[in-house]
Formats: structure tokens, sequence, C-alpha cells
């Protein structure tokens, strides 16, 4: 049986951007998430006298997510800087993914802080406090204004970009912190009903809970080398097999993304007898770029007598994946 094997990638390493996107684009959402921080942790100190001195738990619970806030956005903004940085020997896809890593991180804090509100809601309705209503009005309302700010700069840098999403969910979670606590304070002031507090900071943990999860399993399926959302490896064999002449089997199908922007792709064809290796490959990669959305897509062709293979159901394994 005679084989050749074409490796060609058309690939480079330069600068690790996000190829899809402009490095004006990458920039900009850089500078969003540099101005949701230094506003977020500007306004972060303030909130915190403000709970304590008020004994409001929306606003200390807003505050606490504020503080882990102004440390996710600082670690998605340094995502973006390590993401500038080119590839090299160790690292040929460079610093890419840590953009997905830190919105993982991100999405993960989340979890955290709504399980801590949640905790403490519980505590405080069995144990009502005192809770100054003025008080705790005026630093919402303020706080109010600060994470609308973030939160419209950040929304119209997000895209599809999972670091900048994950981040404007902390903002968001913020902003509706914000909310339920100037309904809890004017509710108190009127009332004198103190439990409206902690309910109120349950209500808005379960409006960024299904959220956070989704920022999760997203990031953790990009961590996981899963494949890009709709791809079917079955599917795009057997559209290759029937729609590009002198393809008699693809196989060894595998994609992953570096981030959610990035996909790739690696695959092996099996040639007709008397196929050219050079425009198979080239209709193969604009095929699976048409069908799949992936432009970054590596092709090995290999001249096969016809007949001599079986349709083995493996798609392979990671360790098959050449390196682009």
């Amino acid at each position: 049986m005679a084989h050749r094997h074409d490796h060609s990638h058309d690939h480079s390493h330069g600068p690790t951007l996000s190829r899809d996107a402009p490095i004006a684009e990458q920039r900009s959402k850089e500078r969003a998430i540099a101005i949701a921080a230094g506003l977020t942790g500007l306004f972060m100190g303030a909130e915190v006298v403000g709970g304590i001195v008020s004994g409001s738990l929306a606003l200390l619970a807003d505050a606490g997510h504020m503080l882990t806030d102004f440390a996710s956005l600082v670690l998605a903004w340094l995502a973006f800087r390590l993401a500038r940085r080119p590839a090299d020997w160790k690292r040929t896809y460079g610093f890419d993914r840590f953009s997905v890593l830190a919105a993982f991180v991100n999405g993960i804090s989340l979890l955290a802080i709504a399980a801590w509100i949640t905790i403490e809601a519980i505590r405080r309705l069995r144990d009502p406090s005192e809770v100054l209503g003025g008080l705790m009005l005026w630093v919402a309302i303020a706080g109010l204004a600060v994470n609308i700010a973030a939160f419209w700069v950040l929304s119209r840098a997000e895209g599809d970009n999972l670091n900048v999403r994950a981040a404007a969910l902390h903002v968001l979670g913020d902003l509706l912190g914000s909310v339920a606590a100037i309904v809890a304070s004017l509710i108190i002031i009127w009332t004198g009903w103190t439990p409206i507090d902690p309910i109120l900071s349950v209500f808005v943990v379960l409006l960024i809970l299904r959220s956070a999860v989704s920022v999760v399993r997203e990031s953790g399926h990009i961590l996981l080398e899963g494949a890009p959302h709709g791809f079917d490896a079955s599917a795009i064999a057997a559209d290759l097999e029937q729609t590009v002449p002198g393809v008699l089997r693809a196989h060894h199908i595998h994609a992953w993304s570096i981030t959610q922007e990035r996909p790739m792709a690696t695959l092996e064809v099996d040639l007709a007898p008397g196929s050219d290796a050079e425009r198979v490959r080239r209709q193969v990669k604009s095929r699976v770029a048409q069908i799949a959305r992936i432009d970054h897509v590596t092709v090995e062709v290999s001249e096969e007598a016809e007949g001599a293979h079986d349709h083995d159901p493996d798609c392979g394994t990671p360790a098959d994946r050449p390196e682009p």
C-alpha cells in the first residue's frame, strides 16, 4: 500500500492575539476592563464603610462582591496583557488560553460569592439586626451609578469574548445588588421591616447564578479541549466524502478551541487514486471553514489503494493531533 503524506499547514506563530479579531478590537476590550476595574476599586471602599455603619447585609454583600470583582477585573485585564505576548517554543499557542482560565476563575468566584451571601442571609433572617435605611440608600444609589457606568463600558466591548463576558457578569451582579439595596433601604425607611435586606440579597444571587454557571461550563469546556459549539465530526466526515472530489475517506477528525474566538481542527483524508493532493487539501480546508466556521485547519492527506481500508469509527486520540 502506497502512502504519501502532505503536512502543509499554512500556519504562522506571530503575536497571539485572537487571529479572528483585529488587534485594535482586543485593545479596546483590554481598555474597557481597565476602566471597569478602576471604577469598581474606587467605590469599593466607600461601600464597605457604608455597609458597616448602616448594618446592611445588602451593602456588605455588594461590597464583598465588588472586592472580588476588582480582583477578577484585574485578572481579566492581565489575561489580555499576557495574550499580547508572542508564542515561543514552550508555548506554541502563546498565552491566549490564559483569558479562558481567567473566565473560569471568575465564574467559580461568582459561585463562591453566591454561597456566602446565601449563608449570611439565612443567618440574618434568623437573627435580624438594625439597618440604617437612610445611609444605606445613599450609598446604594452611588454604587448603582458606578456599576451602570462600568457595565456600559464592558457591554460595548463584550462580543463573544468569554473573559469580558465573565467580567461583565461580575459587574452586572454588583449592579443588581445596588438595585436590591436601594429597594431594601426604601422599604426599611417606609416600614421598618429589616428582613427585606437579606431576602433581596438572595434574590440577586438567584439572578446571577445561572449566568455564572454558564461561564464556568463554557470556559471549562474549552479548557478540557471540547469541540466548538455545533461541531459534529461524523457529519463533517460524511460531507467531505460526498462533496470534495478525490476524498475517499475523512477520519481522525479533532476540533478544539484556544479561546472561544479561536477554534481549530485537524483531520486526515485518504485520497482516491490519481487525485491531486494539494488541490484536495485546499478544498478540504475551504469546505471545513464553510460548514464549521473554522479557518485554522490542519489537513493530512495520504494516497491509499482503493478499498484497502475499512471505515474505522475511531476518531483518534489527542496524541494523534499534530501540533499546528
